[in-house]
């Protein structure tokens, strides 16, 4: 059976064990494999001996190991020490052996016990890495490192090693007089010999991100592997070993391989996405080629230029998807809301100025929405900006034309806000209308509290009912069965009203038959198909408004929603403080001692603090993300920063609510100070009675996971601590800065970070210190990205498909892909003249829903 892209791994991999861990990272079938991308590719590097080192300049050398010894750290984690010698190595340069140590830090013990069996006594190794000198000898610190199988050394296979004047090779010296005790018959190898490893070593590597279960050079090996089988048997069996003279051979005496020919074979079982007159035109390789040049590269130069094609053909399926799903939106028929007298009423009786910019964004919606096709539009805006004033004057518009609009709230907590402040809009034009729950004694309740058995929903209407009263309904999971049963009832009825509603409102008993607008803030903590499901609601397809306080450059906005109409808010409404930022080194006792005066001076005010933990508890997951609403990731696990995975393993553990929450009560200056927190894992109820609390003053300091970074609003609020703030990206940081300095005080928001000085962590923070601009920030949070979601993982439901694009670096690439795929749909809409590119298109718009927002 011929092997191709969709081929499952375990068709092909003989090893159980290795197919496991693959799937561990994501890597089921031979297409999998493919784009399992590198993070880096390492320059060429020299041999040289230990005594021919040069410091800070990167080598490679052959060495056995004479000792392992692992040293607990002062505080916490582990240190592992290896002594290596090279004198057999050394001897083919016909030089001095000499020992240096191989030095690897981890917090986790797990990886230093994995490092330690692959660094047993009597090991035989090859090591790429920078030399330093610590204690007069030479020392790498977490260098790359191939196990080399002694197998052939020890059984006489060292004869062609010997050194030959003809053809420059070098005797590696572990000939068959070792006395090295019997290996374990388990153990594996990464190369079979010295030579393998070390023509591995010398030419240009990818490095992948791995685990515990599975090296780079693995997963590297196994790559080669399924692209062998991909070129098929023929290929395979002209491929087997034959005697060769030496002008047949290339680099340490190995066959020189026909590339031209691997691609050719390779290309029959890869066909290639971008148009040939594309490809063509922007001077790209074939997919194929593109492939080789990315796992197996001759030179760097190649490598480069297969990163450059592999970033096209992402950006063209990317925006062929977009352009498609902008055009099928505009087919669809939508109910138009011409309207006005409503939205009007409403303006005029704010107790507020609008900005110059709600006034535009409130005119472009309108026009939108008069039209018989539905609206396609994103509002972006500050944390403040008024995004939430615009979008009540178009659902007026909406309820002023004769039908429903729906607002939808990723929390209840942010439900509940939205539905009092609508409330309170709507009373001011004098005719206010809200659901509400009675008792026998006639006392009014909140929806989620206890409620007897005589509980009404009822109009909330003035004494004599004015003309046009709008009903504002609230719907939420959490509601008693009676009291939901009568707000789906009336929305049920085509009842022009007003719906405020969490998750709720995309389940199969919420129906809108009268459905105009569905407003949906937040967008990102919501998938396509939730969004798509309200178009289910309705005979026609309602307006959509989609609103975020997450700033996205134009480059990433054009990138990911390139199917919508972008409205920003830039301008602050009047009276509000600037928020004062502080980097604050965890280490400094002094200025944190000082930062938990000033909160104490500020709450003995009457104002309130916010303190940001990334962890629940101990024993939850490092990213404790397993509530949506607990969807903020630290900034490591979403960004690529260019590291080695043993480098992320060296990071100390993040703090948790239950930990900083113990260690502030017991601090002096807040004793006396009642603590709350709020995590995801909390209730309904709990949350709801948490923030009522904080609100009150009773426990005016909340420990919190990013579940408040947004739609938490309490005007009393001036202070925010956020612990491993370095652990964050910048748009994150900016959100959750936001919650503080919406009463007019002065507020204060202070980043913990235990980043060294001149690190990128550290960099980044002073961005955040640096700017209260969103879309600066936003920029610079993207250029501090290697590849990967704009919006991070979090957003998109999983790892996303645009692997190695870059939106801020990769601008003129996306602009051209975006022309192309405009002139490519224009001219065939449904792409039959370009099959491949129609299945990528289609796989993109299946595997990321939450980057496309209509169908």
């Amino acid at each position: 059976m011929s092997t191709t892209l969709e081929t499952p791994i375990a068709s092909i991999e003989t090893n159980r064990r290795r197919v496991g861990a693959l799937k561990s990272l994501g890597v089921v079938s031979v297409g999998d494999a493919l784009t399992y991308y590198p993070f880096r590719v390492t320059e060429p590097v020299p041999l040289r001996a230990l005594h021919e080192a040069k410091i800070g300049e990167k080598m490679a050398f052959a060495a056995s190991v004479r000792e392992v010894r692992v040293f607990p750290m002062a505080r916490r984690g582990f240190r592992l020490i290896a002594t290596v010698d090279d004198a057999q190595f050394a001897r083919s340069r016909r030089v001095a052996g000499s020992l240096a140590s191989l030095v690897f830090f981890s917090y986790r013990k797990s990886y230093v016990d994995w490092v330690q069996r692959r660094l047993h006594q009597g090991a035989l190794l090859v090591i790429a890495g920078e030399p330093s000198v610590y204690n007069d000898r030479l020392q790498f610190t977490h260098p790359d490192m191939l196990t080399v199988n002694p197998a052939d050394m020890q059984f006489g296979m060292q004869s062609d090693m010997q050194p030959s004047a003809e053809s420059g090779e070098w005797d590696d010296g572990f000939g068959s007089g070792s006395t090295r005790d019997p290996l374990p018959s388990n153990l594996r190898f990464d190369a079979e010999t010295v030579r393998e490893a070390l023509t591995r070593v010398c030419r240009p590597r990818p490095v992948y991100h791995a685990n515990s279960r599975i090296s780079s050079e693995h997963i590297h090996e196994s790559i080669l592997k399924y692209m062998d089988a991909l070129r098929g048997d023929e290929y395979m069996a002209a491929q087997q070993p034959t005697a060769v003279d030496s002008s047949q051979t290339g680099e340490f005496g190995l066959p020189n391989v026909d590339r031209a020919m691997q691609a050719e074979a390779l290309a029959a079982a890869v066909p290639d996405i971008v148009p040939e007159h594309l490809r063509t035109a922007e001077g790209l390789m074939h997919r194929a080629e593109a492939f080789m040049a990315m796992h197996d590269p001759v030179n760097t130069k190649d490598f480069a230029a297969a990163l450059h094609t592999l970033r096209y053909e992402e950006a063209l399926v990317c925006q062929t998807a977009l352009v498609k799903s902008r055009d099928a939106s505009r087919k669809a028929a939508a109910s138009a809301c011409s309207e006005t007298a409503l939205l009007d009423d409403f303006v005029a009786s704010l107790p507020f100025e609008l900005t110059a910019g709600q006034r535009q964004v409130i005119a472009d919606i309108s026009a939108d929405m008069s039209r018989d096709y539905p609206m396609q539009r994103l509002l972006q805006g500050e944390v403040g900006s008024g995004k939430t004033v615009v979008a009540v004057a178009a659902m007026m518009q909406a309820v002023g034309s004769g039908r429903q609009a729906v607002l939808v709230a990723p929390t209840q907590v942010l439900a509940e806000q939205h539905y009092e402040s609508i409330s309170r809009m709507v009373r001011g034009m004098g005719g206010a209308a809200r659901t509400s729950e009675r008792g026998e004694s006639g006392e009014r309740s909140t929806h989620n509290q206890v409620v007897d058995g005589g509980a009404q929903v009822t109009m909330e209407t003035p004494d004599e009912p004015l003309e046009g009263d709008i009903p504002v309904l609230l719907l939420t999971g959490g509601m008693k069965l009676a009291v939901r049963r009568r707000v789906l009832a009336m929305a049920a009825s085509g009842t022009p009203c007003i719906v405020v509603a969490t998750h709720a409102a995309f389940s199969k008993t919420f129906q809108a038959p009268n459905l105009a607008l569905a407003v949906i803030d937040e967008q990102h903590r919501f998938g396509v198909e939730q969004r798509e499901s309200l178009n289910a609601k309705a005979d026609k397809a309602p307006h959509l408004l989609v609103m975020t306080a997450t700033p996205i450059p134009r480059t990433a906005a054009m990138t990911w929603f390139g199917d919508l109409d972008i409205s920003w808010l830039t301008e602050l409404p009047g009276g509000r403080k600037p928020i004062r930022t502080f980097v604050v080194p965890e280490v400094d006792a002094h200025t944190m001692a000082n930062m938990f005066a000033l909160i104490r001076s500020r709450i003995d005010a009457g104002e309130r603090a916010y303190v940001v933990c990334p962890r629940i508890d101990a024993d939850s997951a490092e990213n404790d993300a397993s509530s949506e609403e607990d969807s903020g990731r630290p900034f490591d696990e979403l960004y690529d920063l260019g590291e080695d995975d043993d480098r992320r393993a060296q990071r100390p553990p993040l703090h948790s609510v239950a930990e900083i929450t113990e260690r502030l009560s017991g601090l002096p200056q807040f004793a006396g100070i009642r603590f709350a927190t709020l995590t995801g894992r909390d209730d309904d109820e709990t949350k709801t009675q948490v923030m009522a609390d904080f609100a009150a003053g009773t426990t005016p300091i909340l420990v919190a996971t990013t579940v408040i970074e947004v739609g938490v609003d309490v005007a009393q609020a001036s202070c925010i601590v956020i612990f491993d703030a370095d652990r964050y990206g910048l748009s994150q940081l900016h959100q959750l800065r936001g919650r503080v300095g919406r009463g007019g005080t002065n507020s204060w928001a202070f980043l913990i970070s235990r980043a060294e000085a001149g690190s990128d962590a550290a960099q980044r923070l002073e961005v955040i210190r640096g700017s209260l601009d969103g879309a600066e920030i936003a920029q610079a949070d993207l250029e501090f990205r290697g590849a990967g979601d704009v919006l991070g993982d979090a957003q998109s439901g999983g790892r996303s498909s645009l692997k190695l694009l870059r939106v801020v670096k990769d601008v003129r690439i996306i602009e051209h892909a975006r022309a192309a795929a405009e002139a490519l749909v224009a001219a065939d809409p449904d792409l039959l003249a370009e099959v491949q590119l129609a299945g990528a298109v289609l796989d993109f718009t299946r595997g990321n829903e939450t980057f496309l927002t209509s169908n």
